[in-house]
Parts: C-alpha cells; sequence; structure tokens
C-alpha cells in the first residue's frame, strides 16, 4: 500500500520537529560538562571515568524505558524525559567537588536523553509509513543537527572569558529552562493510535522479544557509533584546552560544530532518499569509513594549525549524517510496531555500550599516550566494524542479486 507524503510531514512532524530542536541544544550545552570537570579539580582520565560511569543508569534502566514506552506512550515518555534532563542540570548547582554526586548528576543528564531518543525513535517509526522509516529518522535527525549547531555554541559564549561558578550556574539553567518550549510543543501532540497499551515490563519478556528479533551485527556498527560519539561530546572541550588551540575572536567548540553538524545538516537533507534506492548498508558502510577517516584527521590539528578542526569536524559530521539514521532503520526493522519500543531502546543500548565502554578507555589512553594515540584507535574500531558488517551483508546482497 503507498502512503502519501502528507502522512509523514504533518502538523505532528512538526511539533516532534521543532521540540527536538529545543531539546538537543539543551543537551548539546552539555558538550562542556568537561570543562565543569576540570573546573571542578578533575584531569581527562577522570573526565573519562565520569562521563562513563554516569552512563551506566541510561544503559541499566533501557530495557524498562522501552517496554514502558510500549506501555504508556512514546510522547509520556517523551516528556518524563525532559523532565530528568532538568533535574539533572540542577542538582549540579550543589557540586563543589568530585565527590560521589557528580555520579548522580551526570546519570540523570545522560537518563534523561536516553529516555527521550528511545521514546521519539519509537514515536517516529510509528508515525511513518513502513516504507519511509529511515526517511522519517533521518528527517527527524535534521532537527538534532539544527539544536547541535546552536548548543555547543551558546555554551562556549556563556563560559566565554575566565570561567566562574557563576558562569557554569548560567550554563546549567540556561540547559534546564530552555526546556520549557519543547515540551509544550510535546503536549500538542496526540497519543498514536499505533502505540501499544498494558505492554508487559517484566525484564524477562525483553529478553525474550530481544531472542527473538535480535538484529545481527549491526549491533556491532551501533556500539562503534557510540564510541565514535565521546570525542564531540565528551572530549572535544578538554582536547582544544589541553592542546592549546586558539583562533582568535572566535569559538573553537562553536567551530567544531558548526562544521559538523552543519555540514551534517546538509548532507542529511540531500541524502535523504538515497538509502531507500540505492541500498541501506552501503551508505551505512561508507559512513562508517568516513567516519574512522573524520578521526584520523584530528592528527593533522595542532596549536599552530587551528583551523584544520574544521577538517575533522567536516568528515565526520558526514559520516555521522550517513550512519545514525540508516544503521538505527536497520536495527529497528526487524522488531514488530508492538515491541518497537523495545527495539528502540536496544539500538541505543548500543550506543550507550559504546559510549560507556569507550569513555573510560579512550580517557586512560589520551592521558597516558596522548591525544594522537586516542583518535587512531578509534579510527581503527571503525574499519574494523565496518568490515565485520560487510562480510556479514555478503549473503543478504547475494539473495538480492540472484532475485534481480
Amino acid at each position: 500500500m503507498t502512503v502519501s507524503s502528507s502522512r509523514l510531514y504533518n502538523r505532528t512532524f512538526a511539533f516532534a520537529f521543532f521540540s527536538q530542536i529545543g531539546f538537543v541544544l539543551s543537551n548539546t550545552l552539555m558538550a562542556h560538562y568537561a570543562r565543569w570537570i576540570d573546573f571542578l579539580g578533575g584531569d581527562v582520565n577522570q573526565v573519562g571515568w565520569i562521563m562513563g560511569a554516569g552512563s551506566i543508569m541510561g544503559l541499566v534502566m533501557r530495557p524498562w524505558m522501552g517496554q514502558w514506552i510500549d506501555r504508556i506512550g512514546a510522547r509520556n515518555m517523551w516528556l518524563l524525559g525532559y523532565a530528568l534532563f532538568a533535574i539533572g542540570s540542577l542538582l549540579n548547582l550543589v557540586l563543589t567537588d568530585l565527590g560521589p554526586m557528580i555520579y548522580v548528576c551526570r546519570s540523570f543528564l545522560v537518563l534523561g536523553p536516553a529516555i527521550v531518543f528511545s521514546a521519539s525513535l519509537a514515536f517516529i517509526t510509528h508515525h511513518a509509513p513502513p516504507e519511509r522509516r529511515t526517511e522519517a529518522i533521518g528527517s527527524l535527525g535534521v532537527a538534532g543537527f539544527t539544536g547541535m549547531i546552536l548548543g555547543p555554541f551558546l555554551g562556549d559564549v556563556i563560559l566565554a572569558g575566565e570561567r566562574s561558578h557563576a558562569s557554569f550556574v548560567l550554563l546549567f539553567t540556561t540547559a534546564a529552562g530552555s526546556l520549557l518550549l519543547p515540551a509544550i510543543l510535546l503536549l500538542f501532540i496526540q497519543p498514536l493510535p499505533t502505540e501499544a497499551r498494558g505492554a508487559s515490563v517484566d525484564i524477562r519478556e525483553f529478553v525474550r522479544t530481544l531472542r527473538r528479533y535480535w538484529p545481527g551485527t549491526i549491533f556491532t556498527i551501533q556500539v562503534v557509533f557510540g564510541l565514535c560519539m565521546t570525542v564531540p561530546f565528551i572530549f572535544l572541550t578538554k582536547y582544544i584546552d589541553e592542546t592549546g588551540i586558539r583562533i582568535p575572536g572566535v569559538s573553537e567548540v562553536g567551530l567544531f560544530f558548526l562544521c559538523y553538524a552543519g555540514w551534517g545538516l546538509t548532507v542529511r537533507i540531500i541524502s535523504r532518499r538515497i538509502p531507500e534506492r540505492l541500498g541501506r548498508r552501503k551508505m551505512l558502510l561508507v559512513g562508517t569509513l568516513i567516519m574512522g577517516m573524520g578521526m584520523l584527521l584530528f592528527l593533522v590539528v595542532d596549536a599552530a594549525h587551528p583551523w584544520r578542526l574544521a577538517l575533522p569536524a567536516l568528515v565526520c559530521g558526514t559520516g555521522h549524517a550517513m550512519v545514525f539514521h540508516t544503521s538505527t532503520s536497520l536495527f529497528i526493522e526487524p522488531f514488530p510496531n508492538e515491541s518497537r519500543g523495545a527495539g528502540s531502546a536496544l539500538s541505543l543500548m548500543a550506543l550507550d555500550v559504546g559510549m560507556i565502554g569507550g569513555a573510560p578507555l579512550m580517557g586512560m589512553i589520551a592521558q597516558r599516550f596522548g591525544y594522537n594515540a586516542m583518535f587512531p584507535t578509534i579510527a581503527v574500531m571503525c574499519f574494523t566494524a565496518a568490515t565485520v558488517y560487510a562480510v556479514a551483508s555478503i549473503p543478504v546482497w547475494r539473495q538480492r542479486l540472484r532475485e534481480a
């Protein structure tokens, strides 16, 4: 059955789209969280451990997130994620050192977005016609890239000059306060009739669902993509500060995200229909290889050539634009509608695994061997994951050739 484009791009999609812009803007203010850890006396190794350990809560709660999305609806869980993120932002105002409380704060800052992205992913895949789900995920991702351009730049403006406790108070209150409008927009979205109700919240049912619809080696790609995300969202600010990259009159973090997200947004818009036409697996493999090459381009950046920071930003942004929506679409595809929340939760669990395991490990590598060892390590992981997935895809491609 053919579904008209109006079913995808309508009023409901518009409210979801603009709400997502506001949330990602707020969430990417936390790209500066490493500077908060540094302000409290931490080093790059502690940045990795705090950020990685703080992500454990999101990973542990994923199974229940997916089932609660299927039980009470994606929109309601989406709003809950906003509330938890705001609480996590404001809890940072009570911190005075790197004690146990910072792990609690970081856990809320991870748990909130974990719920938001799981819920929004489940919502948009329910909303879209089946043959346009990849396009729908990619189109909602345009909102993410838009917020990603604005958030880190705004954070740089807030933290400009000598950093004080007052500037971080402004950062965290801005992150919490900027969620008000996105929450109001979600209230205008009606729950979708395709959302399941009364689904089980038994962890055993979640495990049975995963065993029944396990997506295969695409899990590896998602894990590695999560590892790649440690660079812009965990280590970037610390890397810029420690390597002395300075561009007079320019926000270095803002420049990176302008190139990364701005170009990524452009690539996403231009290529939004390509996965369905040329093949999602091929686009995913190319994007993963490009992401790895982007990591290697960090090796040409130094204090003497600060403008070269735009090179890895542009290439990694291209990889991000090609990978996330195609990978997520392939990941969720085996799960039926009544298990879509569980599928989206597992997809994002794979990203969590990459960030949780990757952040402490990459932090230790950067501390002991330097950033020029950390970036090639991530690149090798990208190339390895692409090879594994390519080999696993050979039977699929052979079958399609026989059918053709």
